[in-house]
């Protein structure tokens, strides 16, 4: 059984530890703790790790956020994966910084990857797990905020959270989706 797991972001070094970039940095956990390496491939660097029988496709999109729905329906296509075995990881302006938040489908939240995602499959029905970076910026320095790094001390606390985010990510392939909600939103 296959799975995409799409983590969002943009490319580039001045991008690599913002905010915005959370979904890359979860990726590259899960990747660096199964020693995978990701490839630099069409639409994206991508890798693959199996995980009790499952086969989990790691895509971070080459094409930057806003237009991450191109990278996400090619590899849906390429390796084909079914839409319910598809999980995006994304930052949430909404949610506190380290909450984390599985959903299994729902609105773009004014998120543009998510919006090019939902534009570009037609639908909203997809997982999404939310990583939330907080709100802490004055008004109208919302880009600004999400395209800054995290600060020191949020940063000695990614740790924890990143590794969290990856067990959400297995326990959704091996569990489903309504056991690690289950288990994992009321944390």
């Amino acid at each position: 059984m296959k799975y995409l797991i799409a983590g969002l972001g943009n490319i580039g070094r001045e991008y690599e530890y913002t905010r915005h970039n959370i979904g890359f940095r979860v990726l590259d956990a899960l990747a660096e703790a199964s020693n995978a390496v990701f490839m630099d491939k069409r639409y994206g660097f991508v890798t693959e790790i199996k995980i009790k029988g499952r086969t989990l496709i790691l895509l971070k999109p080459s094409t930057y956020m806003n237009l991450s729905g191109n990278a996400v329906r090619y590899w849906l296509q390429q390796e084909k994966i079914p839409i319910e075995n598809l999980l995006v990881v994304v930052d949430d302006l909404a949610l506190p910084f380290g909450s984390l938040r599985l959903k299994g489908k729902g609105s773009d939240a004014g998120h543009n990857g998510l919006k090019n995602i939902q534009s570009v499959l037609g639908t909203q029905n997809y997982a999404r797990l939310r990583f939330g970076i907080g709100n802490e910026f004055a008004k109208g320095a919302q880009i600004h905020y999400v395209l800054d790094n995290f600060s020191g001390e949020e940063e000695q606390a990614l740790k924890n959270k990143l590794e969290t985010s990856g067990e959400i990510i297995k326990s959704f392939c091996l569990a489903g989706i309504q056991n690690t909600m289950n288990q994992y939103n009321n944390k």
